[in-house]
């Protein structure tokens, strides 16, 4: 199975998200998962090459998201939203806990172009399961740069 290469890109993104956030908790900071690319852990960049990558003013950028987190009731509908820009448009793929999401049964997702440079994306999950818990990502890329948002969910159970 050949991997496309900003998939390749996102499983380093996140190897390097897990990383600094057990550097942050061991080191008596807040730990957690960095839900912005563009911002690296400790506000440093490694060199000038990564900084002009993620900065670039044509790259893509998510501007508008969905909360971190999310609780969802069994059998009910969840959804997620990411709206990003750049130019050339970027390009929007959905990951949970880290595996980019293909097909599901009962997942459907929709896109809307907003002129050259935007784009919006819109996964459901209807209904859900306990299965569907856990950790989804949005990342926006073109040839530039590439952003993600982290959303993490959790399942809770009604008693109506």
């Amino acid at each position: 199975m050949k991997l496309r290469r900003f998939t390749l890109v996102a499983i380093i993104l996140l190897i390097c998200d897990l990383a600094s956030a057990r550097r942050a908790r061991g080191k008596g900071r807040k730990g957690g998962l960095n839900t912005n690319t563009r911002v690296p852990p400790g506000g440093q960049w490694r060199d000038t090459d990564t900084a002009k990558y993620y900065t670039n003013s044509k790259g893509a950028r998510i501007i508008k998201s969905s909360h971190f987190d999310l609780e969802f009731t069994l059998g009910h509908k969840i959804n997620f939203m990411c709206v990003a820009k750049g130019h050339p448009r970027p390009h929007i793929t959905w990951f949970k806990d880290g595996i980019e999401l293909y097909s599901h049964s009962y997942l459907q997702v929709h896109e809307w172009r907003e002129g050259n440079e935007r784009i919006k994306s819109k996964m459901e999950i209807d209904p859900t399961t306990q299965m569907d818990a856990g950790i989804y990502e949005c990342y926006a890329d073109n040839k530039y740069a590439v952003d993600k948002r982290t959303f993490r969910t959790d399942f809770i159970t009604s008693f109506d």
